[in-house]
């Protein structure tokens, strides 16, 4: 489940990648005084940001009028958003963007661009695909519309869909954020080498170091999820380069530590991360990673903040139920875990949400429910070493040996490192199989 949790989080950044450059484009300019190279190379990306929207908000007190530059700065708070991990900026690029509705009603593609980012980042996918949609009967030739629809498309479950909107944004304006979106959808649908290639294309055109730092956590992720560590260490440790800030790097580390073992290391690293970015993911990790190092309370207490998380997320106009299952699962409320994930599955047929569900079933006992939705997870073509561990040990609790053995197996040999506590439990089922 928290593979389901980690990917959310890169629907999250994409849903305002492309907001990111669009935002850059069309940015209200006032005359500065030039930033010296090397100055401008060693500021956090957060800290540059934050210094073109105190531009941009000056700029629109001296022309309130600016329809554009209200539509720029929502998505500048946005991406300011995602780079902080800080849900609190959301109403703040809502009220963005709606005043430059309120000045420019008709016609107003941008706006309805960043208030369908924003719902994305919310994961209100339908709301989402409607902006989206309202968009492009403005403007059928915005290729950022096309990624919000594409995002949405991609977690409501119509894969076909999102894969024409992808399209759209590939011929569009070719580039990091179409070239992003692509390799997730490459890999959803199991081709893993062409969507580390389709990465590749998008870091080549990444002049950012932000940028650069997330498509190298991007292959990273999909070289440790090919069961590679050396090679995302090396992704992982180019993306420190470029951006000493990256969450995803330090996540990716912490990753590979705890799946090979080294619990000093995973927990240091773990702490390090959850003290910059204290997310849900972020928190469940650590606390599973603590708890097998057999400090149980202090997992119980990560949980607690895990829990505290979520909460500042809905207050802020979002909806994780993905997360509230993952976390009911952690805290041993199954039958939680399973209306949350279920509510989910009713609003959108995603296959993480089809894996969650799955796995929610199993910890309450209902593997023969499970099932199904086990089985429909991988039915798309994507086939990671944490679906197959839950569809196998959903055949396990069902009897059905020779199917359970094939998962497993296919888990361990996808990826050995994929989980401290799942890996280890894996191997010891498979043993008694064999």
């Amino acid at each position: 489940m928290r593979r389901t949790l980690t990917r959310l989080g890169l629907a999250a950044a994409l849903a305002t990648a492309l907001l990111a450059v669009a935002a850059v484009l069309t940015w209200p300019r006032t005359p500065t005084t030039p930033v010296p190279a090397s100055q401008d190379t060693t500021r956090p990306p957060a800290g540059l940001l934050a210094d073109r929207i105190a531009r941009s908000q000056q700029q629109l007190r001296d022309v309130p009028g600016d329809w554009p530059g209200w539509a720029a700065l929502g998505a500048a708070y946005l991406e300011q958003a995602r780079i902080t991990a800080d849900p609190g900026l959301y109403p703040r690029a809502e009220q963005a963007a709606r005043q430059s509705l309120t000045l420019r009603r008709d016609g107003n593609s941008d706006a309805l661009v960043v208030l369908g980012a924003l719902a994305n980042a919310r994961h209100d996918f339908a709301g989402a695909r409607t902006r989206a949609r309202s968009a492009l009967a403005i403007n059928d030739h915005h290729a950022e519309a096309y990624g919000v629809l594409a995002d949405a498309l991609t977690q409501l479950g119509d894969p076909a869909g999102a894969t024409a909107a992808v399209q759209k944004m590939l011929d569009l304006r070719p580039g990091l954020a179409a070239y992003a979106r692509a390799s997730y959808d490459l890999e959803l649908r199991g081709e893993l080498a062409e969507a580390s290639e389709m990465m590749r294309r998008a870091l080549a055109g990444a002049v950012d170091p932000h940028d650069v730092a997330f498509c190298r956590v991007q292959l990273g992720d999909l070289a440790f999820g090919r069961g590679d560590p050396d090679a995302a260490a090396s992704e992982y440790a180019a993306a420190l380069a470029a951006d000493p800030a990256s969450i995803g790097a330090r996540h990716g580390t912490a990753k590979i530590r705890a799946g090979r073992g080294d619990m000093p290391g995973a927990l240091a690293a773990y702490a390090d991360l959850t003290a910059r970015l204290p997310g849900p993911a972020n928190l469940l990790e650590y606390a599973e990673t603590l708890r097998a190092a057999g400090r149980s309370t202090e997992a119980d207490r990560q949980l607690e903040l895990a829990a505290a998380s979520e909460r500042l997320f809905t207050a802020n106009g979002g909806t994780d139920r993905l997360a509230t299952a993952a976390l009911a699962v952690a805290q041993g409320r199954p039958a939680d875990a399973v209306t949350a994930a279920r509510t989910e599955w009713g609003l959108r047929r995603h296959a993480d949400v089809a894996d969650t569900l799955a796995w929610a079933l199993h910890a309450a006992g209902r593997d023969d429910e499970a099932l199904p939705y086990a089985e429909r997870a991988v039915a798309g073509g994507a086939h990671p070493a944490a679906y197959a561990y839950h569809l196998g040990m959903i055949q396990l609790g069902l009897g059905r040996q020779a199917e359970a053995r094939t998962e497993l197996e296919r888990a361990l040999n996808t990826n050995p490192y994929f989980s401290p506590v799942d890996g280890p439990l894996a191997r010891r089922a498979l043993a008694g199989l064999r």
